[in-house]
C-alpha cells in the first residue's frame, strides 16, 4: 500500500502553551484512522493543520509524497485536494442539496456531463434519491449528513477529513450512520482521518486507532488491540476502563503476567506501560464495570466490597461498591444489590490491567 499522508514530528503551540509536542504518523492510502482523546489532548488542532486551517510551528505534513505543510512549506486548502465534513454540516442554507453537493465540482470547473455522472454515483451510494431539490432546513440530521457527505466524496478528494461527524445527531441514528460510513469508505477506498471523543464511533469506523493524549501519541493500533492492551493508564479509562483503584502493591511478576495485593486480596493482571516495576511498588488497577463480577463467595482474584447504590439501567444494574481501603468503583450485575450488602468482586487475570 502506498502512504497517502505522512506526519512528522509536527509542533504546535498557542503562546506559551504546547498543544502539539512532536506527532508524527503514517496513514495509508484507502486507512480510515480514528483520532481519539479527552478534550484539549490536541486532535481538533492536528485535523486543522492537516486542511491547512492552522500553519504549524514544527515539523511537516506531506500529502501523496508532497510537503503541504512545513517550517517554509503552507500550501492553500484548496490545493491540497482534501474535503472536510464538520460537526454542524456547513451546507449553505440557501442551496437546495444537489447544488450543496455540485458546488466543489462547479469551483473546479469541471464540465456539465462529468459533473451529472459523479453526481448520479454519489446519489445511488448515500441512498439521496428524491431529496436533490431540497433546502437543508427541510431534510433530517441523517439526511444532511449524507449531503454532506456526498459535498465531500463528489470532488474524488485524496483524503476526508472528519470533525466529530455524527455528535449532533441522536443516538440510534449516530450508530446507523457510523456502520453505513465506514461501509461507504472501504467500498470507494477513500482515505480518511476521523476526529472524535466517543470510543464506539471510533471502534466502529477505523482501521486504526490513534489515541492522543497532552499533545502526544499514547498508542496507535488496531480498535481490538487497543481495547484488549492499552498501553497507558489514559488509554484504558478512554476505552471504557474507568474504574481505578490506587492501593495496589506489586508482589510478582514476569513478562506482561504480574501479582498484586489489594488489602489482604492476592489478584492477577497483566502489566503495561514500560518495564515491570519491582517487588512492593504502588500500582494502579485498572477494570471495566462488565468485566467484574458480585459473589458471596470468597475465591481466587476476588477482593472484598460493599454495596452503596445500585440503578437500573434496563438490561442491568450499575452498582456502586466500595472497598475495604475506602476506594469506589462500578460494575454491571443483572440483578439489585442491595446498599450495604457485603461480599466479593472477581475479576479475571486478562481483564484487569496495572500500570506505575
Amino acid at each position: 500500500m502506498k502512504t497517502m499522508l505522512e506526519i512528522r514530528d509536527v509542533r504546535k503551540s498557542f503562546g506559551k502553551k504546547e498543544i502539539l509536542r512532536g506527532i508524527s504518523l503514517s496513514v495509508e492510502e484507502g486507512e480510515i484512522i480514528s483520532v481519539l482523546g479527552p478534550s484539549g489532548c490536541g486532535k481538533s488542532t492536528l485535523l486543522n493543520i492537516i486542511a491547512g486551517i492552522l500553519p504549524l510551528d514544527g515539523g511537516s505534513v506531506s500529502i501523496r509524497g508532497k510537503e503541504v505543510s512545513g517550517d517554509r512549506t503552507m500550501m492553500p486548502t484548496e490545493q491540497r485536494n482534501i474535503n472536510m465534513v464538520f460537526q454542524d454540516f456547513a451546507l449553505w442554507p440557501h442551496m437546495k442539496a444537489r447544488d450543496n453537493i455540485l458546488y466543489g465540482l462547479k469551483v473546479k470547473k469541471i464540465e456539465k456531463n462529468e459533473r451529472e455522472n459523479r453526481l448520479e454515483r454519489v446519489v445511488s451510494l448515500l441512498h439521496l434519491d428524491g431529496l436533490l431539490n431540497q433546502y437543508p432546513s427541510e431534510l433530517s440530521g441523517g439526511q444532511q449528513q449524507r449531503v454532506a457527505i456526498a459535498r465531500a466524496l463528489i470532488t474524488q478528494p485524496s483524503i476526508v477529513l472528519l470533525d466529530e461527524p455524527l455528535c449532533n445527531l441522536d443516538i440510534q441514528l449516530r450508530i446507523e450512520m457510523r456502520t453505513e460510513m465506514a461501509q461507504l469508505f472501504h467500498a470507494l477506498k477513500t482515505t480518511v482521518f476521523h476526529v472524535t471523543h466517543d470510543p464506539s464511533e471510533a471502534f466502529a469506523m477505523a482501521d486504526r486507532i490513534v489515541v492522543m493524549n497532552d499533545g502526544v501519541i499514547d498508542q496507535t493500533d488496531t480498535p481490538f488491540v487497543c481495547y484488549q492492551r492499552p498501553r497507558t493508564g489514559m488509554v484504558a479509562g478512554l476505552l471504557g476502563a474507568g474504574n481505578q483503584l490506587n492501593l495496589a502493591i506489586v508482589l510478582s511478576g514476569s513478562g506482561e503476567n504480574c501479582k498484586v495485593a489489594l488489602g489482604d486480596a492476592a489478584l492477577q493482571g497483566k502489566f503495561f506501560g514500560g518495564e515491570m516495576p519491582e517487588r512492593e511498588t504502588w500500582v494502579k488497577l485498572k477494570f471495566r464495570p462488565e468485566d467484574c463480577g458480585w459473589t458471596d463467595l470468597r475465591g481466587q482474584d476476588t477482593f472484598p466490597a460493599q454495596i452503596i447504590l445500585s440503578t437500573f439501567e434496563g438490561d442491568v444494574y450499575r452498582i456502586k461498591a466500595r472497598t475495604a481501603a475506602g476506594e469506589e468503583f462500578c460494575l454491571l450485575h443483572p440483578e439489585y444489590l442491595e446498599e450495604g450488602q457485603r461480599g466479593y468482586v472477581h475479576i479475571p487475570k486478562e481483564k484487569l490491567y496495572v500500570y506505575v
